[in-house]
């Protein structure tokens, strides 16, 4: 791997200070579907410093193109896969700022300085995967911008009183006075984009709120290929996840709790100590687990209980790669990828008691449930089903820009 930070602080400085104005072209007009391979293509992406559903997708993108750079504002070579090991890393000057790779969270107000000073004049293709800040990078005039947008950023638009109340006074002070400007920089910045993607029409409907743009939608890459219809199923249901406060785990352990139903806990999180403490002898907490105990867990459960709201969700999908159904709440991500009742069920209240009237609803038709037909569902969300979606949307941006080019010159022509 090559990890290299583009640039110093004073630099930075220096750079606001006197900003010459330098412009390269290179023209792409000739691009075509077969020759996408030869396009000088940087995926930016806002920070790597573990692997989650960013990352995952992250991942995808370096397939579809081999050749391209990554340009992260910080990386922890250690949380990250050893695929994207191997791949050309480019940071911004926020790495070589000590503690940086666990307190990249705090350097929020610097982010938009450290995006700005990536040199992307040489790419012909920019893919930007946002959720922290990524699509805030200066392209060249005639290059082809595409932003893969997991979401709008949370915690300067509606989570923005969530997160703040969880922060010392000196840290809400600070987020009061910085998310204004934050704000007007994100929104402007939307304008550097030429396409955005969303992993599902309920980010679709937040960059329409927040960005006033349209967007294709395109789910997340579920590497359903991991994951097989079990042998047998257990006794018991399923959490799995990161557990805090806003994916509401409390739900699914008080109604296992309160009924005596057996609930595995796959995760950890700061609402750990909370959540056992309010959990009845049927609940077993497992902590972190690796992959193989997790897809043996998910092959084996009666179903997957998702109580939070999510962009996209990734684990439901999981669930049913695995022949499982999920028992969801009704809300974000989960109206698209359970949105059939052969597959699952989903409930109208995030409340305990909404979620065991849909227990009890499902037990009743449990056995009716077909594990074969659950996984061709998952598999519409598969990787192959991401890459060909994007890279047909690709290609006819590019055809478009070809198409256009071609017009100008012969109107210049006559």
């Amino acid at each position: 791997m090559t990890l290299e930070a583009t640039t110093s602080l004073p630099e930075v400085m220096a750079f606001l200070a006197d900003a010459p104005v330098m412009t390269k072209s290179r023209s792409i007009e000739t691009t075509s579907k077969s020759d996408t391979k030869q396009l000088r293509v940087a995926i930016v992406h806002y920070w790597l410093v573990s692997m989650r559903g960013g990352e995952k997708v992250v991942e995808e993108l370096c397939r579809m193109f081999p050749q391209a750079d990554i340009f992260t504002l910080v990386c922890n070579p250690d949380r990250i896969s050893d695929f994207l090991k191997t791949r050309n890393i480019r940071t911004s000057f926020l790495q070589k700022i000590p503690g940086a790779k666990r307190h990249y969270t705090k350097m929020l107000p610097l982010m938009p300085f450290a995006l700005e000073q990536f040199d992307l004049q040489e790419y012909d293709l920019v893919l930007s995967s946002e959720s922290g800040p990524a699509k805030g990078v200066i392209t060249r005039a005639d290059a082809l911008h595409i932003c893969y947008c997991h979401s709008p950023m949370r915690y300067i638009w509606d989570q923005f009183h969530v997160y703040r109340l969880g922060l010392p006074w000196l840290g809400r002070a600070l987020m009061s006075i910085t998310a204004p400007m934050l704000r007007a920089w994100d929104v402007t910045t939307a304008s550097r984009v030429d396409v955005f993607v969303a992993n599902s029409g309920y980010v679709a409907n937040r960059i329409q709120r927040f960005y006033d743009r349209d967007s294709a939608v395109i789910h997340p890459p579920v590497a359903t290929d991991d994951f097989a219809v079990g042998k047998g199923r257990g006794e018991f249901y399923l959490y799995a996840g990161q557990l805090t406060a806003y994916k509401r785990p409390d739900i699914a352990v008080r109604a296992c709790s309160e009924t005596g139903r057996k609930l595995i806990v796959i995760g950890e999180g700061e609402q750990t100590a909370y959540l056992k403490s309010i959990a009845g002898p049927t609940v077993q907490f497992l902590g972190h687990q690796p992959f193989p105990v997790l897809r043996d867990h998910l092959s084996r459960c009666r179903a997957l209980l998702f109580p939070g709201t999510e962009d996209f969700g990734i684990l439901p999908v999981e669930a049913m790669a695995s022949g499982r159904p999920v028992l969801a709440f009704d809300a974000g991500g989960a109206r698209e990828t359970v949105s059939s009742p052969h597959v699952g069920l989903r409930f109208a209240l995030q409340s305990k008691e909404s979620l065991l009237d849909t227990m009890v609803a499902f037990e009743e038709i449990e056995d009716d449930f077909d594990p074969n037909a659950i996984r061709d569902h998952a598999l519409k969300f598969s990787s192959t089903v991401f890459r060909d979606r994007l890279t047909a949307l690709i290609d006819e941006q590019l055809s478009r820009r070809t198409d256009a080019s071609a017009s100008s010159f012969r109107g210049r022509s006559h």
